[in-house]
């Protein structure tokens, strides 16, 4: 493809080709993007949100003015730009081992529902929590409240939009007849050599329908779970019980006909449920725009939906509208580890974004905890990463107070922008803008205006300083920042400080200043005769 040497352009890991290539558009002035949302039978974790604010990154870049792209032709587009972003909620009650193509496991709903109640019981439930453990639909909406709140609270784009155009967080339950109408046209619909893409088994009301992926050569083409290589009971996706009835071990179920099902709906197939895959290939081309090509431009999740929901995803999606491929990119960012090892409730070091609020850790902190290593890198959350955030945090916002104070209107650094848009063009590399972000403010004693807007252009991407911060706490002598609550060795130490100040006794209060440094505190004389404590 000819591009202009001179330009950067923004070069993204591609799932479905596994190389790392310009990101190109259908139109490069309004990109189309998808991203596999929440399951909401539970709190989302740190884990989920890592991935979704990795999404939300890449948005909030590709509608950057830093940001270039290139058109089909191999001319460079520049920002700034619009991204139509859609995120499913998941609502529907699907089985808690979704990698079993057979609907395995129990439904989430139902298990949902009886943690609400034994919550209830036993008083842990939140008391504002009006929620019926038997009514699937009302622990939907429970759940999908309380991560809308959270994801607002960390910047969440297409959050914050849904308020006022709640379409760009679909819900599968409000989208069953697209769904009934897609098992349709599959089972409708022949390959070239004239082999139907679905197929009906069962008797007597009960019902199931599939995939039929032999009628699809390239199943396995995103993940590199080819058919050859899915034999019967590969990857515990299958069960004897239903391997008989099925043309293929990797068949994947459209509709399942289960009377007993917490949550089910009336279909020519049975009362029952859609697929798990089915929802995103319908919401994605009911709620995005794609001007009749049925093909979105970026689709999103987490490492974990490759297999076997985004490879089926494209496998219905393409059968049923003819075309080559579902998404031009696939991104999925990897998982989330908490001191080195898989997250784990039992040793304490499962975390949800609500759990950490409570704790008084700020939401700008945690999202730039979450966003500020690579994305195809495995992510360490720790206690001490998340410290270093804040104080960075603090260290950004005081960059910008004082910038925004200064009298000088200065002129933009231009290198400095040209050094963090190559970092972000490179795939995303978040840690190399930062990197070059904080050079810049180590190497700029004296911030102008300029300045302070700049950091303003920087941020609207990683979206951080827009976030609300805790509330300050403030004693007689210290105002607390970043989610600090004052202690009274801290306020000891300051009163010695002010005392030792008024007593021109400077070599103390230098001494009490690096004592508070050595616990982390930076301390900063503020009007009024006050000291401002923030996270050094």
């Amino acid at each position: 493809m000819p591009t202009n040497a001179d330009t950067a352009l923004l070069r993204l890991h591609n799932t479905l080709t596994h190389e790392v290539e310009p990101f190109v558009p259908a139109d490069p002035q309004r990109v189309t993007f998808y991203t596999c949302g929440p399951t909401v039978y539970d709190d989302a974790h740190i884990g989920n949100f890592r991935s979704f604010l990795a999404a939300d990154l890449l948005r909030r870049f590709i509608e950057s003015p830093l940001c270039t792209l290139v058109d089909d032709a191999g001319a460079p587009h520049h920002g700034p730009r619009s991204v139509e972003h859609v995120m499913n909620i998941t609502d529907v009650g699907h089985m808690t081992d979704d990698a079993d193509a057979d609907g395995g496991g129990e439904d989430k709903m139902a298990v949902a529902g009886q943690r609400l109640l034994e919550a209830k019981k036993s008083g842990r439930l939140p008391a504002d929590a009006d929620v019926d453990p038997a009514d699937p639909y009302a622990i939907a909406d429970f759940y999908a409240e309380r991560f809308l709140g959270d994801a607002r609270a960390l910047g969440l784009k297409v959050a914050i939009e849904a308020k006022e155009r709640p379409e760009l967080m679909p819900r599968p339950t409000r989208c069953i007849p697209e769904m009934l109408e897609l098992v349709r046209t599959l089972l409708n619909t022949k390959n070239d050599d004239g082999e139907p893409y679905a197929y009906q088994t069962g008797s007597n009301g009960r019902y199931a329908v599939y995939f039929n992926v032999q009628a699809f050569p390239d199943y396995g083409r995103l993940s590199g779970n080819t058919i050859d290589n899915l034999k019967a009971g590969a990857g515990g996706r299958v069960t004897e019980g239903n391997q008989s009835e099925k043309r293929h071990p990797a068949d994947f179920l459209l509709w399942k006909s289960d009377p007993a099902h917490v949550m089910k709906w009336q279909s020519p197939w049975g009362e029952g449920y859609p697929g798990w895959h089915l929802e995103c290939s319908v919401m994605a081309d009911r709620f995005l725009d794609t001007g009749g090509t049925h093909v979105v431009d970026l689709h999103s999740g987490g490492e974990d939906n490759i297999f076997p929901h985004h490879e089926c995803e494209i496998a219905q999606s393409c059968a049923a509208h003819g075309t080559d491929r579902f998404a031009r990119t696939w991104f999925h960012p990897r998982f989330l580890f908490v001191d080195g090892k898989k997250m784990s409730k039992s040793a304490g070091t499962f975390h949800t974004a609500r759990d950490l609020f409570e704790r008084g850790i700020e939401p700008a902190a945690l999202r730039l905890e979450l966003i500020k290593t690579h994305y195809r890198s495995n992510s360490n959350f720790s206690e001490q990463g998340l410290k270093d955030s804040a104080r960075l945090v603090e260290r950004w916002r005081r960059f910008v107070a004082d910038a925004e104070g200064s009298k000088n209107a200065g002129s933009a650094n231009e290198g400095i922008r040209a050094s963090v848009a190559d970092a972000m063009h490179d795939d995303l590399n978040v840690a190399g803008a930062i990197g070059a972000i904080n050079k810049w403010i180590a190497d700029t004693p004296h911030p102008t205006k300029a300045d302070a807007a700049l950091m303003r252009e920087f941020d609207a991407f990683l979206g951080v300083l827009s976030l609300e911060g805790l509330a300050k706490t403030t004693t007689g002598i210290g105002v607390y920042t970043g989610g600090l609550a004052p202690t009274d060795e801290v306020e000891d130490l300051l009163a010695r400080r002010r005392d030792a100040r008024k007593g021109k006794d400077f070599a103390t209060a230098d001494a009490i200043r690096d004592e508070l440094a050595a616990k982390g505190l930076a301390i900063k004389d503020i009007a009024g005769g006050q000291v401002e404590v923030s996270p050094s």
